[in-house]
């Protein structure tokens, strides 16, 4: 038996490109990644269907140089395409770590990975399998929060996963100010007015719309995501 009951059926976790890096300048390092699956890993054992959307600014971030003055398409379709690289980097990890992976892309690179196609998607998340979303949405100027928070109201997730490096949404900058309290839950409207920049203007307002909420939470501590998905008090919840 497990220990409690999930609170959520289906989740949808979006993780940073940057989040990869561990502590490299650039790049995928194979600790924080296989540390990473190992707490997707766990949630997946208590029967919870995960689909993740991942950014691309780790391997971005290594030609951004080049970038300047690019045509700002042209830049995000590269930064596309590093979310390929990422979400295949996360699958092969997910697959030694004994889960069952599909790599879905927004844009079509039929050799490598398949395309996204909805009603399969739903197929594979039923079959317990993680279904990871690479290439954003496939379109320029939309970043992969909206992604995240598209592809969570496409699926019929119950809650977006919005991993940090910290462990949700303070009233100040913890590290800058010892009062700083963390918020356990704010609606979308306080989250606004307090211009607290959880995710950007288009994300926020396709979650708010749909009334999927957010729950901001740091990747990093240890069992936050079990916690998070068990319904226990940890991180910060973003809801209507």
């Amino acid at each position: 038996m497990h220990d409690a009951a999930p609170a959520h059926k289906r989740i949808l976790l979006k993780l940073s490109g940057e989040a990869l890096m561990g502590d490299d300048a650039f790049g995928i390092n194979r600790a924080t990644i296989v540390r990473m699956v190992e707490e997707v890993a766990e949630v997946v054992h208590l029967g919870v269907e995960v689909a993740v959307v991942i950014g691309g600014g780790n391997i971005f971030r290594g030609v951004a140089g080049g970038a300047v003055g690019m045509d700002r398409a042209t830049a995000d379709y590269m930064g596309m395409l590093a979310t390929v690289m990422n979400s295949l980097a996360l699958a092969d990890a997910m697959h030694k770590q004994g889960l069952t992976a599909r790599v879905m892309s927004a844009i079509a690179i039929d050799q490598v990975v398949e395309p996204y196609v909805r009603p399969k998607a739903l197929q594979y998340l039923e079959e317990g399998k993680v279904v990871v979303f690479a290439a954003g949405t496939g379109n320029p100027f939309f970043t992969t929060d909206t992604a995240a928070a598209l592809r969570g109201a496409e699926v019929g997730a119950e809650l977006v996963l919005k991993a940090t490096k910290v462990d949700g949404v303070y009233s100040a900058d913890p590290k800058k100010d010892p009062s700083a309290t963390r918020y356990s839950s704010l609606s979308f409207d306080e989250a606004i007015s307090q211009n607290l920049g959880i995710m950007d203007a288009t994300a926020f307002a396709l979650c708010r719309d749909q009334k999927l909420p957010i729950k901001v939470f740091s990747i990093f501590k240890p069992g936050a995501l079990k916690r998070v998905v068990l319904g226990k008090d940890e991180g910060t919840l973003v809801h209507v």
